[in-house]
């Protein structure tokens, strides 16, 4: 809509219109660019084409809709043309705070070039011109943010859909080499192949908040570190609950994806589990279904929280696969099922690495109904838990029964 003069604010400087000094948008925007190269310290890296290109064009638009906005003329076309620049700009990954930057030089040196012609009788004008800038600059910092989270947003979709496609792909065995040019990301030649459990935090209990906002923020921020920590060249599929991890073996050290889960951990504000299994392209699926199995067992087992790989559990492993051994290994404890006391002392004793007070403090118990029970386990396993072998039996029977149960459900215990 344009403003009548009736209605708009005295804006002269010397009794000549404002907009004058900046109607020579041509040379002005040449100059406003070098400007920035000289002075906006972001803009010195950028390439050649985008100074003499859109970074001119852009400026000049800038200077073209801030002379509209002083002489109260129509400006949606030059609005329209600000939006689309900068959406480009955002698909090109220019830092919005470099554009911002650049912009508030050049109101700054807008600025000067009006003073240069005012005297002591503007002063009055001046306010009412400064009022306008403001109202300017408002208008250009909004269009372009708008556009350019706008363009992000739409960059951010479709890189997580490609890379969604990519790792649903490769977790499914399917040929990756026309996908992966598809979809822009290129296949590494091995990943560690991440299992993950992201237990609940403890938010998601509070009646008095939405717990899937709290499940789903919590979400996002292990998605964001493990996107700050990795780059874009990680994928993963992840829930509320945890998921799939594909890590590019040359982005990441072996001992390093160990700071990594903490760092997960940390950014979720819950501990989370993890295990981990090497492939190449054509073994993940395998690999997959084998560090999930892994995780599976740890969970069952209530292990302490952290990064877990085969090696550490190879033992564990073989004892739960279907067979008559892992049967004949799950009737041990048969005897304890009508002691739960016992059981659970086994556990704890075991978990603890046999050490009496640490297991009596864990069940806030004394040391001696510690010896009690364990004595007690013996007389009805047939297995004395103060002997070498007695304890392997044992344990191999705990961990074969933990394998024909049901997993426990809640966070999981860490050893006292």
């Amino acid at each position: 809509m344009t403003v009548t003069s009736s209605e708009r604010p005295d804006l002269t400087v010397s009794g000549q219109p404002v907009s004058s000094s900046l109607k020579d948008v041509r040379a002005l925007s040449q100059k406003m660019v070098g400007h920035f190269v000289e002075n906006v310290v972001p803009c010195r890296t950028l390439p050649g084409e985008a100074l003499n290109g859109d970074i001119t064009t852009i400026t000049r638009v800038c200077l073209e809709l801030a002379v509209s906005m002083f002489d109260g003329t129509d400006i949606p076309g030059k609005t329209q043309q600000l939006e689309h620049v900068a959406a480009g700009w955002a698909r090109e990954g220019i830092p919005i705070d470099t554009i911002h930057h650049a912009v508030h030089e050049g109101f700054k040196l807008g600025f000067d070039l009006i003073l240069d012609n005012a005297t002591a009788a503007d002063f009055d004008n001046i306010k009412n011109i400064s009022r306008r800038l403001l109202d300017i600059l408002d208008t250009i910092t909004s269009t372009v943010s708008h556009a350019y989270v706008r363009e992000l947003r739409t960059v951010v979709s479709e890189h997580h859909t490609a890379a969604h496609t990519l790792t649903s792909a490769l977790l499914g065995g399917h040929p990756t080499s026309t996908m992966a040019r598809e979809c822009g990301i290129e296949v590494a030649e091995s990943y560690s192949v991440l299992a993950v459990s992201i237990p609940p935090h403890p938010d998601e209990r509070n009646p008095r908040l939405d717990n899937k906002v709290v499940a789903r923020r919590k979400l996002r921020r292990v998605q964001a570190e493990l996107a700050t920590r990795c780059g874009e060249g990680v994928l993963s599929l992840l829930s509320i609950d945890g998921g799939t991890i594909l890590l590019p073996s040359e982005l990441l050290e072996d001992e390093a994806i160990d700071a990594l889960v903490d760092q997960l951990s940390h950014a979720a504000q819950v501990p989370l589990t993890a295990a981990v299994v090497p492939a190449t392209p054509a073994e993940v699926p395998a690999a997959a279904d084998q560090a999930h199995e892994l995780l599976d067992m740890v969970q069952r087992l209530q292990c302490v929280h952290g990064l877990y790989r085969f090696d550490d559990l190879a033992l564990e492993y073989q004892l739960t696969r279907p067979g008559p051994g892992l049967d004949h290994l799950h009737t041990l404890l048969e005897p304890l099922d009508e002691h739960p006391e016992l059981l659970e002392t086994l556990r704890r004793h075991i978990s603890n690495n046999l050490n009496r007070q640490r297991t009596g403090r864990a069940l806030h118990v004394h040391t001696n109904t510690v010896d009690y029970r364990l004595k007690r386990i013996g007389q009805l396993t047939g297995f004395d838990p103060s002997q070498a072998s007695g304890v392997w039996y044992l344990r191999s029977a705990l961990i074969a029964r933990s394998y024909k149960q049901p997993r426990p459900q809640g966070p999981q215990r860490e050893a006292s």
